[in-house]
């Protein structure tokens, strides 16, 4: 496989889990698919102390990590896109968590994502997820965004049945030829719904919101 690469060099990751094993299996994995681990942490204290000398291009944190167990690695990358909005940020948890989603896209921008672990079932799967959070894409599990959906009781009535679909996969993170090949229609019909989807929702192109995360948003809150 080759190398994913910034400019000319491979893509910089680090990555905060309390399990040694797990830490050690993903640096082989990211090592396989041409990325560089530059350091790995056991809580996300010790990474946000060392995240800036580093100068990674993606975090990767475990949701639940010491000393509670219970949101240090939400609180560790929400802190950590405080400081440092430029790095991507890739929860990996075992956990669907979906108020932790909310909170981590509750800022509009890309490069986030949440996948649960026991999920990946592939390194091309994990390889694709990583380049897409790393320039700048949002990347969601299919459970997390029903656990997300499944809490509102009102659907943007607005929306056509084939744009519920084709938000629902915008969740998901996949681009328009992505969602053009699931629902076997094509680019061109993709775009027009997406087009669609955002003047429903009342979502001007300012030049510098990413509007498709804050689409899913609108979606999630209604």
């Amino acid at each position: 496989m080759g190398s994913a690469r910034i400019v000319d060099r491979p893509l910089r990751i680090v990555l905060a889990d309390d399990s040694v094993l797990l830490r050690e299996g993903l640096m082989r994995l990211f090592d396989e698919a041409g990325f560089e681990t530059i350091g790995t942490f056991g809580d996300g204290d010790a990474l946000l102390a060392a995240v800036g000398e580093l100068s990674p291009d993606l975090a990767v944190l475990d949701v639940r990590m010491p000393p509670t167990f219970r949101d240090e690695g939400v609180q560790a990358a929400l802190e950590l896109r405080r400081r440092h909005p430029q790095i991507g940020v890739l929860l990996l948890s075992q956990y669907v968590e979906g108020t932790y989603a909310h909170e981590l896209l509750g800022a509009g921008r890309g490069g986030v994502g949440y996948l649960l672990k026991d999920r990946v079932t592939s390194l091309e799967e994990l390889t694709d997820a990583v380049e897409r959070i790393a320039a700048g894409g949002t990347v969601l599990d299919p459970q997390v965004v029903g656990e997300l959906l499944g809490r509102r009781s009102d659907p943007l009535e607005r929306l056509t049945p084939r744009e519920r679909d084709v938000l629902r996969l915008m969740a998901e993170g996949r681009t328009n030829a992505g969602i053009a090949d699931r629902l076997v229609i094509g680019v061109g019909a993709v775009e027009k719904n997406v087009t669609s989807i955002f003047q429903k929702l009342g979502l001007e192109d300012s030049g510098s919101d990413h509007r498709r995360v804050l689409a899913v948003l609108t979606w999630l809150e209604h």
